[in-house]
């Protein structure tokens, strides 16, 4: 493992790097709490007040916080590693600009400033905060370090999805209960970018030995195996996307054209030379993905509270049910916090 070069660093370059290593321009992935926001308000448009939007802010600077404390950690554990990569050599703990005692100060101060952020919204928005963390520490730190088992490095590293779709969910209501189906559709979803992310640094790297040596993982994948493995998990993330949708929100059906277009320009872009998939932050810089996504994301959106009955009929089961009745777990009554003259009968199912 190679060393970082020996050099004077100043306070002002020190302090920028440490500024750096938190990564704030990847604060752009905590847009993927957005639809844990928006279902809840399709299902009860009043837990929507003024307030709420003061806690949105402190839900995303909770989430930010805590984002930046796992980045701040992956740079210190990945500087050697980094040292091997074509790109993130110049990365500053590679370069050796990061004091690293101080830098694990600002990995705690971090989490635990997110953590306490998060106890003001709610406990259980900070208890999924810290799960967050948490799985950062699991994907980072050795003995376990996940990132260096393949496949297991991208469910790990994916699992933060719809762990930030919790962290939006919880900044609207503790009550509600969120569908497995939609959070396991969300998990596989980010597994099937990770994968592609991971196909195109291979791809991009190209000899297998600087590979290995840069990312452990790397040792056992093939872009065959990781094609194969993204195949699996654009499956499953529709199967299970299909499960919500025609359980909950069947229009949702319209829009589904658009998300497999969406995941297919993501595709090929993962298979261009230096492609932007390796760095998701810079995603941008591709206006046909971002016309595509920012399309899906605006009929998603608006499908969750259009409501179009011919659209039921039209799905209506026509096959009679071999499935025994479930007994239906009984409603529970909530009164939202500045309503209480209105009454949300909720039933808690999946």
């Amino acid at each position: 493992m190679t060393e970082p070069p020996l050099r004077n660093v100043s306070l002002s370059e020190r302090l920028r790097a440490h500024l750096a290593i938190a990564r704030l321009d990847h604060s752009i992935k905590n847009l993927f709490v957005l639809p844990g926001v928006i279902v809840p308000l399709s299902v009860y448009p009043a837990l929507f007040t003024p307030h709420l939007l003061i806690t949105l802010l402190l839900a995303f600077v909770a989430v930010t916080l805590v984002a930046c404390s796992n980045y701040v950690i992956n740079e210190v554990l990945d500087a050697p590693f980094d040292r091997l990569h074509p790109t993130k050599r110049n990365r500053p703990a590679a370069l050796g600009l990061v004091n690293i005692p101080a830098a694990y100060v600002q990995w705690l101060l971090m989490m635990v400033a997110g953590i306490a952020v998060g106890l003001t919204i709610s406990h259980m928005f900070a208890l999924v905060a810290l799960v967050l963390w948490i799985m950062g520490c699991l994907y980072n730190f050795p003995p376990i370090r996940t990132k260096d088992v393949p496949y297991l490095d991208v469910l790990t590293e994916s699992i933060n999805n719809p762990l930030r779709m919790l962290l939006g969910w919880y900044a609207v209501t503790s009550v509600l209960v969120p569908p497995v189906s939609l959070l396991i559709a969300y998990w596989m979803l980010g597994c099937y970018f990770m994968g592609l992310k991971r196909f195109s640094e291979l791809s991009e790297i190209g000899d297998r030995a600087i590979a290995g040596a840069y990312r452990a993982s790397f040792k056992r994948y093939t872009p065959e195996s990781l094609l194969v493995s993204v195949v699996f998990y654009a499956s499953t993330a529709m199967l299970f996307l299909g499960a919500f949708i025609i359980r909950y929100r069947i229009e949702l059906i319209l829009g589904f054209p658009l998300v497999a277009f969406t995941m297919a320009v993501y595709l090929k872009l993962a298979f261009k030379h230096d492609s932007a998939v390796q760095n998701p932050e810079k995603l941008y810089r591709e206006p046909l993905l971002m016309t595509s996504f920012a399309s899906t994301a605006i009929v998603m959106g608006l499908l969750l509270f259009i409501r179009i009955p011919r659209l039921e009929l039209f799905f209506t089961p026509t096959l009679p049910s071999t499935t025994p009745a479930v007994a239906q777990p009984a409603p529970i009554s909530y009164t939202p916090p500045g309503f209480e003259h209105q009454r949300l009968r909720i039933h808690a199912k999946i």
